[in-house]
């Protein structure tokens, strides 16, 4: 099962933290987690401003949202993952621009080879897609996914699903 996923964290750095993960399957299964035990050190006004506000914590709960969404430290937010992680066989990982998403992905279990076992271990990346479709890969990924709406990049879950929409396109060329 290909699952799209991306994270939120406190900036491009090699201490960075994680603020939020979004995962969805390819059968619209999901999964938001926000980290209660990020560095909030590290929070500048761009973080602020583009992400922390973009937290669903900051929205809500919706009702008929279809999705397991949970707050917690980053051992809770492991133990929530890799259940979720169980309703399927073997998981292949795509996301984008993926350099700092596949290392605080794999620094929630400590060290990568403590990943749960049906995850695949080599994760699969949107940019390098584009480049080989010969487009190129800085391109508006909203746009070319002709998704139209209210909710803001920056949020773990709406780029999780973007970067599903943009593969989906991006099979069809």
């Amino acid at each position: 099962m290909k699952i799209f996923f991306d994270t939120e964290f406190t900036g491009l750095h090699q201490n960075t933290t994680l603020i939020s993960i979004g995962l969805i399957s390819e059968d619209n299964r999901t999964f938001y987690a926000e980290f209660i035990d990020y560095d909030k050190s590290q929070v500048d006004n761009w973080i602020e401003k583009n992400v922390i506000s973009n937290l669903l914590i900051n929205f809500p709960l919706d009702t008929e949202r279809s999705c397991f969404e949970m707050r917690g430290n980053t051992k809770s937010v492991k133990k929530e993952l890799e259940t979720w992680f169980l309703e399927f066989d073997q998981v292949e990982l795509w996301s984008d621009c993926l350099a700092y998403d596949w290392v605080l992905f794999n620094q929630i279990w400590g060290h990568a080879f403590n990943i749960p076992k049906n995850v695949y271990y080599i994760p699969f990346d949107i940019c390098t897609m584009f480049k080989l479709k010969g487009i190129d890969p800085n391109i508006n990924r909203e746009e070319f996914a002709e998704m139209t709406t209210d909710a803001q990049k920056h949020n773990a879950l709406w780029d999780a699903k973007v970067i599903k929409a943009c593969y989906q396109k991006l099979q069809n060329i």
